[in-house]
């Protein structure tokens, strides 16, 4: 049984603690958004002892200071804001043991012009500080996602994409779409030393556990259920009929990280780009009894003929959520940092974005996740270190 199918079926291992003494370490990481949803997740796995490629020294960047919920995972800590270039040069170019990097950060801004500049403009950053001055970097992990295929947030519904299932296969869409710029940012500099490989993971929406990431799918949806919990009130599903009814599919945060570990340590993955998926599909009004039950909540479901956004509900909700945090002794914060409401107004109004995991398959990487395990899973973790009730 390979690593990635035992991880699939639970077989996870224990992490290890950084030794105090000096150590020999096969490979060096360097975790570019370490505290996002899929970086966090990096910080988990690299350091097990089973993990392909290791033992791995692992250095993860992140533009706040170190938050408790990422403190015990076992990385060399490096508060960088890699939008500035001057930041970048001075904390990542002494970093010359660094073997490879996983790029999965990203920043947003009001339009996919200033997107695509800002996420341009922050991976070139990282690698011109780190190509010329790692002598043994020899790989490039970037993610991007199922955008790739539909296009951005901007032009979603206002242009064709491709017809699903997705495949790696397919062009390029005639817009601008700042995933594209970060692929011809990526092969241009990889291009600048020989021998260097890159791999490119795309994504469907994720679950997994940040309170720092903009698209946190699930916590939000555990901070919408705390809430309704909180006030009696029924968990109306904020979205279409045709997501509550149709399939959609999702990608587990770990599954997305140990595929970026495969494409590090495996010559079949290199200089390719990949779909990232569970592998199943699901259907939300069965997910939604999920998240219900987890909250202890009777009355739920979809109301046809409803136009409900969380967005609205939750513009005044700011008092609630402070009642909330200290009566259940949650992890300080406010509603804001914690609930990306455009993003699930958004995601559970969208219908039929699957895609195809052949390729990886053929390939050899045979991850998977069962979707609801992984919902409930997260949910659980959320409530772990908590960020709900």
């Amino acid at each position: 049984m390979n690593w990635w199918w035992a991880r699939a079926a639970g077989d996870t291992g224990k992490i290890t603690k950084l030794e105090e003494a000096p150590q020999s370490f096969k490979n060096v990481a360097l975790i570019i958004g370490v505290t996002g949803i899929v970086g966090n997740s990096l910080a988990e796995i690299l350091p097990l002892n089973d993990t392909p490629g290791g033992p791995w020294k692992v250095y993860g960047v992140a533009r706040r200071p170190r938050p408790t919920w990422n403190a015990n995972n076992p990385v060399h800590y490096i508060q960088c804001d890699v939008s500035n270039q001057n930041d970048v040069e001075l904390k990542l170019s002494p970093l010359t043991d660094v073997t490879h990097i996983f790029y999965v950060s990203w920043t947003s801004r009001p339009t996919e012009a200033q997107n695509s500049d800002v996420n341009g403009s922050m991976l070139r950053n990282v690698l011109r500080a780190l190509i010329p001055n790692a002598p043994n970097l020899r790989h490039i992990s970037l993610q991007t996602g199922a955008k790739h295929y539909v296009g951005s947030f901007e032009t979603i519904g206002k242009i064709k994409g491709h017809d699903s299932p997705f495949t790696e296969d397919l062009p390029r869409l005639d817009i601008l779409n700042f995933y594209y710029t970060q692929e011809d940012i990526l092969f241009q500099e990889v291009g600048k030393k020989k021998g260097m490989t890159w791999f490119i993971n795309r994504p469907q929406v994720i679950f997994g556990f940040s309170p720092y990431s903009m698209m946190n799918l699930i916590g939000t949806l555990c901070v919408y259920a705390a809430i309704c919990k909180h006030e009696c009130v029924p968990l109306k599903f904020p979205g279409s009929k045709a997501a509550w009814e149709g399939y959609s599919t999702a990608s587990d945060a770990n599954l997305i990280a140990e595929q970026h570990i495969w494409g590090a340590v495996d010559p079949k993955a290199k200089n390719q780009a990949f779909n990232c998926s569970n592998g199943d599909v699901f259907k939300w009004k069965h997910f939604w009894k999920v998240l219900a039950d987890k909250f202890g909540i009777e009355n739920y479901g979809f109301e046809d003929g409803s136009d409900f956004k969380l967005s609205d509900m939750m513009k005044d909700k700011g008092g609630v959520w402070e009642d909330i945090v200290r009566d259940n002794g949650l992890l300080p914060n406010k509603l804001e940092e914690v609930g990306d409401w455009w993003f699930v107004d958004f995601m559970l109004r969208v219908e039929g974005v699957l895609d195809t995991m052949n390729k990886a398959k053929q390939h050899g990487f045979l991850g998977f996740r069962n979707s609801k395990e992984s919902f409930i899973s997260w949910i659980d973790k959320t409530k772990a270190y908590k960020i709900v009730p």
